[in-house]
């Protein structure tokens, strides 16, 4: 049965191997340093040193407290305060892991080492877990100064408290303009699941409020379900309109809550969230492992970076289509590059790979849908398994969507606890 598909897969962020990994348990030696501590940095972190007790291994994260991207979009909708989406590193701590508070400056391929601040850190191997950076300017008008003005909120902190106060503000009556961008990008069904639970927020609090999705594209992640949930939950609350319908936006003026689409149409906003186009963190461009497009490709085989021997590369900043930018991707490659360092290190030939994903997205409190894929290699490339995955029924009814929207708080309960040990 499809739900316990979904269900079971949604526990996997909770298991300790990816999809069709075994338990591993190895005496290799050497120091392994991981730059950033998200879903797939302390991932990897973590079963290092749980599968392979002898190594060193130091994770390197500015963060005290890191929170998720998954589930900030509740807190946007009123739903959770902010602390729900936070979570420490002392689990990591205590099973060994040195958890280095502070920003990596700089990495040495060549001589095998990280800059941290007026330290240099030797390794072995490394894993670089740099999420994205904005990329600033790339979308005319829109840089660090105009996000104060008009948040982007993808990378979860302050931005994601200071579009929250926003929409607070904003009164009933007001639009709430989302600028999409084009592919690749962080968590595809990212910003219509943010609209979907502002919608809801809009609905309880400020219903004379609209929304309009100015899109980069002309399709998106979990579309179909998306707007029938939006029909069901919201009306006409919700307009979404398409690269093909003058959607693309070129222009952002910050200062004055407008944009210009590319056909010149102006539209203006009581709260803007822009959603800029990005690339791989900054950490990755000084380690020298991005390519044009500003992202990482990678060796399918271990996730070894195609540019630098010896560096491993997980979650966002890679380039592994057709898995997403997700956290659940980047949790299933964390465990991944933990087993394919162990086996390099101790000499073995490292296991098949497998990854998992599965992303659950929320339209209203109670009414959740899913996507989810297993992907292996095929003629060298990552591909997803035939039969695998797909996305939630669309003629599901409102019991399953209810059931779907519980799995989704179970599938963060069981990412978070796994990676961080917390509980929400």
């Amino acid at each position: 049965m499809i739900i316990n598909r979904r269900k079971a897969l949604g526990l996997m962020g909770g298991t300790a191997a990816v999809l069709g990994m075994p338990y591993v348990a190895r005496a290799a030696t050497g120091s392994v340093v991981v730059v950033g501590g998200g879903f797939g940095g302390a991932t990897a972190a973590k079963y290092l040193k749980l599968w392979s007790p002898d190594l060193n291994v130091t994770l390197i994260e500015p963060a005290a407290r890191f929170y998720t991207c998954p589930f900030s979009n509740l807190y946007l909708g009123g739903l959770i305060d902010f602390e729900a989406i936070g979570h420490g590193y002392d689990t990591l701590a205590a099973l060994g892991v040195n958890v280095v508070q502070a920003y990596a400056d700089d990495v040495d391929t060549a001589g095998k080492t990280v800059t941290v601040g007026g330290d240099t850190l030797s390794y072995d191997a490394l894993v670089l877990s740099p999420g994205i950076d904005i990329r600033w300017g790339a979308l005319e008008g829109y840089d660090e100064a105009a996000a104060e003005l008009a948040p982007h909120a993808w990378k979860a902190g302050p931005q994601t408290q200071l579009l929250r106060s926003q929409l607070e503000a904003m009164p009933d009556g007001g639009t709430f303009v989302l600028v999409a961008p084009d592919n690749p990008y962080r968590c595809p069904p990212g910003p219509y699941e943010r609209v979907s639970l502002i919608a809801h927020y809009f609905k309880t609090q400020k219903p004379a409020s609209k929304i309009v999705i100015l899109d980069a594209k002309d399709a998106f992640s979990k579309q179909g379900l998306f707007t029938a949930g939006w029909q069901a939950l919201y009306g006409d609350m919700i307009e979404w309109v398409s690269r093909t319908n003058d959607g693309r936006v070129v222009r952002v003026d910050a200062a004055n809550l407008t944009v210009e689409t590319e056909f010149g149409r102006t539209v203006t906003a009581d709260v803007l969230n822009v959603v800029p186009p990005q690339q791989a963190g900054l950490i990755a461009q000084r380690a020298g492992v991005t390519n044009e497009a500003g992202w990482v490709p990678v060796k399918p085989a271990t996730f070894e970076s195609q540019l630098a021997e010896g560096v491993y590369v997980v979650g966002d900043a890679t380039v592994a289509a057709p898995m997403p930018k997700s956290g659940f991707s980047a949790c299933s490659q964390g465990k991944f590059v933990a087993s394919a360092i162990i086996a390099s290190l101790d000499g073995s030939e490292p296991l098949p790979a497998k990854w998992a994903n599965t992303c659950y997205s929320l339209v209203g409190p109670d009414y959740g849908i899913s996507v989810a894929g297993v992907y292996e290699i095929v003629d060298g490339a990552i591909a997803e398994v035939p039969g695998s995955g797909g996305v939630s029924p669309g003629d599901a009814d409102a019991a399953f969507r209810a059931r779907e929207a519980e799995y989704a708080h179970g599938w963060y309960r069981a990412m978070t606890n796994d990676i961080w040990g917390t509980t929400w």
